[in-house]
């Protein structure tokens, strides 16, 4: 019997400080989060990161807490109920960190009768600290407590046209009754050296102005690249004038190199540069956040109102959009009928 299971990220238990620190000690630890040698990774996370930041995450999830609870958690669940109801295998649903672990979504298929899981890690582009994580984490619980259990997961699908199409119209679909100037696509940034370390050419990712748009085995599994294509076809599929959207990163950590140009940069560019009504979407996330209903939302707003700008409209991510469900139903169902195509 099949079965599917959509991971998301994850999300603490409440925006108490207390819970904030336990999640983030699971999430930054990941080595493929902050990939330093286990005894660094340590001591900056434990060390200095748990000591200072959870007071202030606390704070920000506080701003975005719903009353039923997490909203990453709630969307995510409402997007589980929706796919459902367009498939007719089981549908379960875990987090990468947190209490709705990998391990209890494969225990819930098993226990009703799955031998086949579909995995779903809910990213459009492929990352380390996102994909990549989720799929090596479940294979290690297969081997581990399920060894008869099959599993296959499913691509990056940040070119597929229905999924292009799906964002793009969702994008159109909020702007209808908006006057913009500027659209800017924002991504979660990642070190520099993950594109590197992800590069299976080890040498055609340099991070300049054109490996990402050079042909290259590499995008395979170059987050930049994939990032960079969202926005390109998005921008194709809407007709968009070349020089009213743009693509950023945001959500750097530390001192090391991070993608860019960083999005609170590239507000405050905009603001400055007298652009007064801006709008903003956030497509590496497919489930509000707090990356996007806090950083982006509020943050960046207070940003562009700080350096001029008047309207900021903020683009929801596709939750549970109906052709995004869709999407995923019919990648289900293709999946399905031919497993090693997925």
């Amino acid at each position: 019997m099949k079965g599917i299971l959509l991971v998301n990220l994850g999300s603490p238990e409440s925006p108490e400080p207390k819970d904030v620190k336990k999640y983030l000690g699971e999430f930054l630890m990941d080595e493929r989060v902050i990939d330093l040698p286990l005894i660094a990774r340590t001591a900056l996370v434990k060390g200095i990161i748990l000591n200072t930041r959870p007071k202030a995450s606390a704070a920000a999830y506080k701003k975005i807490w719903w009353e039923d609870g997490s909203p990453l958690i709630v969307l995510s669940e409402r997007l589980q109920k929706k796919v459902q109801e367009e498939v007719d295998f089981p549908v379960a649903l875990a987090m990468r960190y947190g209490s709705m672990t990998i391990k209890k979504g494969l225990q819930e298929l098993v226990d009703k009768g799955c031998d086949e899981v579909f995995l779903i890690p809910l990213y459009p582009q492929f990352a380390m600290a996102t994909v990549e994580t989720i799929v090596v984490l479940a294979e290690e619980i297969r081997a581990e407590y399920f060894p008869k259990l099959k599993i296959e997961s499913i691509k990056p699908f940040y070119n597929n046209p229905e999924y292009i199409s799906a964002l793009a119209n969702s994008i159109k679909d909020d702007l209808k009754d908006k006057k913009y100037e500027h659209l800017l696509f924002s991504y979660h940034g990642v070190p520099e050296r993950h594109i590197r370390k992800s590069d299976i050419t080890k040498s055609h990712c340099k991070i300049d102005g054109s490996c990402c748009e050079t042909a290259s085995k590499a995008h395979e599994f170059c987050y930049r690249h994939q990032c960079k294509e969202v926005t390109r076809l998005v921008g194709e599929y809407l007709k968009l004038e070349p020089d009213t959207y743009s693509t950023s990163f945001q959500s750097r950590l530390g001192f090391d190199p991070w993608l860019q140009p960083y999005t609170d940069r590239t507000i405050e560019r905009l603001g400055k540069k007298g652009v007064k009504t801006m709008a903003i979407a956030t497509p590496a996330f497919v489930s509000d956040c707090l990356e996007t209903l806090e950083e982006i939302a509020m943050e960046g707003e207070e940003i562009f109102h700080e350096m001029g700008g008047k309207d900021f409209t903020t683009i929801p991510c596709l939750n549970t959009n109906k052709d995004w469900v869709s999407f995923l139903a019919n990648q289900i169902n293709e999946w399905s009928k031919n497993p090693a195509q997925a």
